[in-house]
């Protein structure tokens, strides 16, 4: 019995399939609407055991969620991988999905985890959405900064949200109705971001204390609330991951060997890796440190007293709080200060 390996290069409008035998006999080409279906019509086509494949891209996660029981196999794969699709000899969506379907029989896809279940990935959805009206209010904050300062006036962005304190900046500005004009504008999309912002958070937070991992998540030294649901969500399946260091590779924060011939073996950070997780592990190192009294301000300390520089140091912190949340996750304990030792000197991750 083959297996038989099923591509789809997805569009909004429509999907293009491509059909592979175990043994890379193309055995079937087709075009459907991109609706669940019509997708589901055409895969039943295909004789079991098959396995399906497609691109990371919005339509992914509802692809997958809706098309998994129709399979024996799933595989949302990692586009990066597969940009040579691009750029070798001819390109359309009919080569697209069979140059697909011959990389998932030869086993050369890298897989992007799914959320198995409608509720995780709302709660994903909610919480990049969190994020980026963080990143928006914190851009539109700068905007409107940086045109007072354009005229002499310095103040801090949130402090314009203060009628008093924007009266009194207005004043020192010339009058020119085209400068307030543009200045209200700025300062309106501003507050509303705000507003929604802390909407956002608080509903977030009202999630996260009513799920189990994250309560324990949030005893961690600098973790908080948003920190711990946004790991929780972004991690989704603790199993999926083989080893520590497979976790702070998909978190930004791992290291990666470069090696060829006879020339030295050059260590540096991954390249790869998911920014937003980055960005917490190592902003939950950064308040850990300021806040001194814990175990992780104690390794920083070590670590610094040892001569590693401030900045790899508060990484390696990073580290050990993503193999602590990892740790808890997988075994259901709750955080023990006197689990997580301060290194020797010969543990150093640098």
């Amino acid at each position: 019995m083959t297996d038989y390996y099923i591509a789809l290069d997805v569009h909004c409008a429509f999907s293009e399939m491509a059909v592979m035998t175990g043994n890379g006999k193309h055995v079937l080409r087709d075009r459907c609407e991109t609706r669940i279906p019509s997708l589901r019509e055409l895969i039943a086509k295909v004789r079991r055991p098959r396995r399906l494949t497609f691109e990371e891209g919005p339509l992914a996660d509802w692809l997958a969620r809706e098309l998994r029981s129709s399979v024996d196999e799933l595989v949302v794969c990692e586009p990066r991988r597969n940009s040579w699709i691009a750029r070798d000899s001819d390109k359309d969506d009919p080569i697209d999905a069979r140059k697909l379907a011959d990389l998932y029989r030869g086993g050369y896809l890298k897989a992007v985890h799914q959320a198995e279940s409608l509720g995780r990935s709302l709660l994903k959805q909610q919480v990049s959405l969190y994020h980026d009206r963080v990143k928006e209010r914190v851009r539109q904050g700068n905007q409107l900064v940086a045109l007072f300062r354009r005229h002499g006036v310095f103040v801090k962005a949130t402090h314009t949200l203060k009628d008093e304190t924007w009266h009194l900046c207005l004043k020192q500005l010339p009058k020119s109705p085209l400068l307030r004009q543009g200045l209200t504008l700025v300062r309106e999309i501003y507050a509303h971001l705000s507003t929604q912002e802390e909407s956002l958070r608080a509903g977030l937070i009202s999630l996260a204390k009513q799920e189990e991992p994250i309560r324990r998540f949030e005893k961690l030294p600098g973790m908080g609330w948003i920190r711990s649901v946004t790991f929780y969500a972004y991690i989704d399946a603790p199993q999926r991951f083989r080893s520590k260091a497979a976790l702070w590779r998909y978190s930004g924060i791992g290291l990666e060997r470069r090696h060829s011939g006879r020339g030295p073996v050059q260590t540096r950070l991954s390249r790869q890796g998911n920014r937003r997780l980055k960005n917490v592990l190592l902003g939950a190192a950064q308040t850990a440190v300021a806040q001194a009294e814990n175990v992780y301000a104690d390794k920083y300390h070590h670590w610094t007293q040892e001569g590693i520089p401030a900045a790899n140091a508060r990484r390696n912190v990073a580290r050990a709080i993503a193999a602590t949340l990892w740790s808890l996750w997988k075994t259901g304990q709750t955080f023990d200060a006197k689990r997580v030792a301060v290194p020797m000197a010969n543990d150093e991750q640098r």
